[in-house]
């Protein structure tokens, strides 16, 4: 069971460096947008690698942060229902949701663009419009990246939940963060 533990932080981890990273990557895609949009609008300049690198960025932070945002259980969910629950419910709930919806559809994703990127890899794609960024097919892999981060990160969440559910002695949901401080 300690190595299972080991196994959750390590992914925890990961999750975590590749949060990092999306934000940083937050922060420049805001800085190409402000160059691309003051060089239009008062030099009527710009550029077709500055429009694709874009939404290339964009692409690249909700992949590299997706798996973060399933650690922090940011996600968006209807909390009808789950919001009302007790804390081994909510595990259940989750571990049930993992397996039935999210590690099938990673899984998927993951078979599906395999080829996808592959085969842009083997012609060596690069964008159709000329003034376009070369090398999409480096885009285009952090397709199966960010969808096998979600899915390892999915099992650490069901590892955790597991966790809560046999270890009555577990004090938190999300023990990987900074402790709290009490409140007076």
């Amino acid at each position: 069971m300690k190595s299972l533990y080991k196994l959750e932080r390590l992914i925890n981890r990961i999750s975590g460096i590749t949060g990092w990273l999306a934000g940083w990557l937050c922060v420049f895609m805001i800085g190409v947008v402000f160059t691309d949009v003051i060089a239009r609008y008062f030099f009527h300049g710009g550029s077709i690698a500055m429009q694709e690198l874009e939404w290339h960025l964009f692409a690249a932070v909700f992949l590299l942060g997706a798996a973060y945002v399933v650690r922090e259980d940011a996600n968006v969910r209807v909390d009808i229902i789950y919001a009302h629950q007790s804390p081994r419910r909510k595990a259940i709930i989750d571990i049930c949701g993992y397996i039935i919806f999210v590690i099938p559809m990673c899984t998927l994703i993951l078979y599906s663009s395999w080829d996808f990127v592959s085969y842009s890899y083997q012609l060596q794609e690069t964008s159709s419009d000329p003034g376009g960024l070369p090398y999409r097919f480096a885009f285009k892999a952090l397709l199966p990246i960010g969808y096998g981060l979600v899915l390892i990160q999915s099992l650490a969440e069901i590892l955790r939940n597991i966790r809560l559910l046999t270890d009555k002695h577990t004090p938190a949901l999300t023990d990987y963060a900074a402790p709290q401080q009490e409140k007076p």
